[in-house]
């Protein structure tokens, strides 16, 4: 369990839009994606993009991919809003890295 969520139930904070609930199910998505074909032989595809300097427009081609794909493949399909999620935290590590750079 993530430290933001132990906090959140430390402190009680009652949130408004369902946010610890969608952060257990943003985990158990990303969780998913280890155990699933895009983690084949333990490497992910997104590991090689990022690896060769493409990582931040791969994040946020794909941010955009699913962004305009929700409500139209499979209807409003949470899934679609959970790669959202998922390419936004791959994002948020690259630029982490490349700030380290700096």
């Amino acid at each position: 369990m993530t430290k933001v969520i132990k906090k959140a139930r430390k402190t009680g904070i009652d949130y408004k839009f369902n946010e610890y609930q969608n952060l257990l199910d943003l985990k158990e998505y990303v969780d998913g994606t280890y155990d699933s074909h895009y983690s084949k032989d333990k490497f992910q595809a997104t590991e090689f993009i990022l690896s060769s300097g493409h990582g931040e427009g791969f994040c946020l081609g794909n941010i955009l991919k699913y962004t305009q794909r929700y409500g139209k493949k499979e209807g409003k399909n949470r899934n679609d809003l959970l790669k959202v999620l998922h390419y936004a935290l791959i994002a948020l590590h690259v630029h982490d890295e490349e700030s380290k750079k700096d």
